[in-house]
């Protein structure tokens, strides 16, 4: 409890603040309503409803969003816990939730980037295979970044979202009430004969798993949804339903527009259903598992489960992904000429990344936005956190967190036609309001267990000394907070940095950033502009992120 919400607070302050964000969020969801239900003069609602029934793309490419993302959500969560299962209770546990904040810096577009210079008919895969093992001297016609089984969008879609599910255990993991009594009973399981893993698979798993319920949903959300990385490794025939939704809605027709909003509400059905069924097995599938879990001794159950995973260190193979890839994006950046299937190009060149540099103003406009929308998101969260009752905070995380739960395409259609009523569209300040919702959640997340588990003794203390409340918050506790505080900057700058839908149709495409350009150039054979926006696009966050762990650092050291 702090030292704010031992005193009487205005009602119509807490009030105002919620209605900030509030209002855009509903206004947006009611937007996106309207936007199927709102006849037009050339076009009828249930001609739009009548014309996506009839069109035959929708049903693969709702099928494949629905095959790749749940795909992708299974195998995320399933490499998740391998990963915690093979590092819990180890000294390596701490150096990997060290790492977990640089993997999560590397934009999606970035990562999609990255895995197509690798997998790419002309990539670094097959140059280094080549010709020696594969015999080939020229590129063969393979459709790797543009498959259609959506194999390079699942890729990419698991190693992004297996470092937030590692950051969302970690932060389980680590709070008081809930990491030292799964230790105890870990060790207890142990001493009673279980192995590691059984111990682990039968004890802590299925406490940790509920508790992932919510993490996990936004994973599944977002990987039905995602528009930039299908738009980048594909697959494009057929397309995801995201990205077939985000081309009608490009579309000039307006029967076309109103067709891709019925298809974000089909999208966002879909998102619904999936989530039911998720939260079904988070309440009864940790009972059905111990079902059909072989009850036998420890000793006996899993020693060749014990030995797969004490050889295969699945993050070490994580991290060496995101390396290789990223490698792949800085070496890239500087190549002239690279006939294949050389490994080394003829030249190396500094074209791509002058190119870049020229355009300052795209440069200094995404750091404009990435600070400024980050700031506002910290400044916002902070005095909810402060001036918040805890029933109103419940309230309100169920709408704050509700673009995290829409389809992007669906969120972008009701924003878009709330900036339009307000007449902030294709305005910097439009862009802005855009980016702050998205990046608001995030950072709301990433604040909340350190700031709710602040210990309100500190406050008692300082009371006592005859201190006002704004001297506790200065001089107390923001200092003794300030590592989750910039953290939690970073975290909002990073969601800015990765913005594509809502900076292209709220901005009406006058407003350039590194994520945009990114995109753009994906469609392109401009291999190395494109590497050298890519590295850009991951720079500017990984040196917030940097900055953020120098300046939350203790001020001073103890040594013992």
């Amino acid at each position: 409890m702090s030292l704010v919400a031992q005193t009487r607070l205005p009602p119509k302050l807490v009030l105002l603040l919620a209605a900030v964000v509030v209002l855009p969020v509903l206004g947006a969801f009611a937007a996106a309503i309207m936007a199927v239900l709102s006849p037009t003069e050339l076009v009828s609602t249930p001609l739009s409803i009548t014309r996506f029934w009839q069109d035959n793309q929708w049903r693969p490419a709702l099928l494949m969003s629905f095959v790749t993302g749940t795909v992708a959500t299974l195998l995320a969560l399933f490499i998740t816990a391998l990963i915690v299962a093979w590092s819990f209770a180890k000294p390596v546990w701490s150096r990997l939730v060290r790492w977990i904040p640089a993997m999560l810096a590397v934009p999606h577009a970035a990562l999609a980037i990255g895995v197509i210079l690798w997998v790419a008919p002309s990539g670094w895969l097959l140059r280094f295979l080549s010709p020696h093992l594969t015999g080939f001297e020229a590129p063969p016609l393979w459709s790797t970044s543009q498959d259609p089984l959506g194999i390079g969008l699942i890729v990419c879609l698991v190693l992004k979202e297996v470092p937030f599910l590692l950051w969302a255990a970690a932060t389980q993991l680590q709070r008081d009430d809930i990491g030292p009594r799964l230790y105890r009973e870990f060790q207890v399981a142990q001493s009673m004969g279980y192995q590691r893993y059984r111990a682990w698979w039968l004890i802590i798993w299925p406490q940790l798993w509920p508790r992932l319920t919510g993490p996990l949903f936004a994973v599944l959300a977002y990987s039905l949804t995602v528009v930039d990385i299908a738009q980048i490794i594909g697959p494009q025939s057929p397309p995801t339903m995201a990205l077939l939704t985000w081309q009608w809605l490009l579309d000039a027709d307006p029967v076309l527009n109103q067709q891709g909003a019925i298809a974000a509400w089909a999208l966002a059905f879909v998102v619904g259903v999936s989530a039911l069924f998720l939260y079904l097995f988070s309440l009864y599938g940790p009972d059905a598992l111990h079902k059909v879990s072989p009850q036998i001794s420890g000793r006996r159950g899993l020693e060749s489960f014990d030995f797969f995973l004490n050889r295969v260190p699945f993050f070490n193979v994580l991290m060496a992904s995101y390396i290789a890839i990223m490698c792949a994006v800085w070496v890239s950046s500087f190549m002239g000429p690279w006939p294949f299937p050389k490994v080394i190009p003829d030249v190396w060149t500094m074209q791509a990344w002058q190119q870049v540099f020229a355009s300052s103003k795209t440069i200094f406009g995404t750091l404009t936005l990435g600070v400024c929308s980050a700031l506002l998101a910290l400044m916002w969260s902070i005095a909810w956190l402060e001036l918040a009752p805890a029933g109103w905070d419940r309230i309100m995380r169920q709408w704050l967190y509700l673009p995290l739960a829409l389809p992007g395409v669906l969120w972008i259609i009701g924003l878009h036609r709330f900036s339009v009523y307000w007449e902030i569209d294709g305005l910097w300040f439009g862009v802005l309001i855009a980016h702050v919702l998205a990046a608001l959640p995030y950072v709301l997340i990433t604040l909340s267990p350190a700031y709710l588990g602040f210990d309100a003794r500190y406050a008692f203390i300082t009371a006592t000394l005859a201190h006002n409340r704004w001297r506790f918050l200065f001089s107390v506790k923001w200092p003794i907070l300030k590592a989750s505080l910039f953290a939690s900057f970073a975290v909002g700058f990073s969601v800015s940095i990765a913005q594509y839908l809502s900076t292209l149709f709220i901005g009406a495409g006058r407003f350039n950033t590194v994520t945009t350009e990114a995109v753009v150039l994906s469609s392109g054979g401009a291999r190395s502009v494109l590497a050298a926006y890519a590295a850009m696009q991951w720079l500017l966050p990984a040196l917030v992120f940097a900055l953020a762990a120098y300046f939350g650092r203790p001020r001073f050291k103890t040594t013992y």
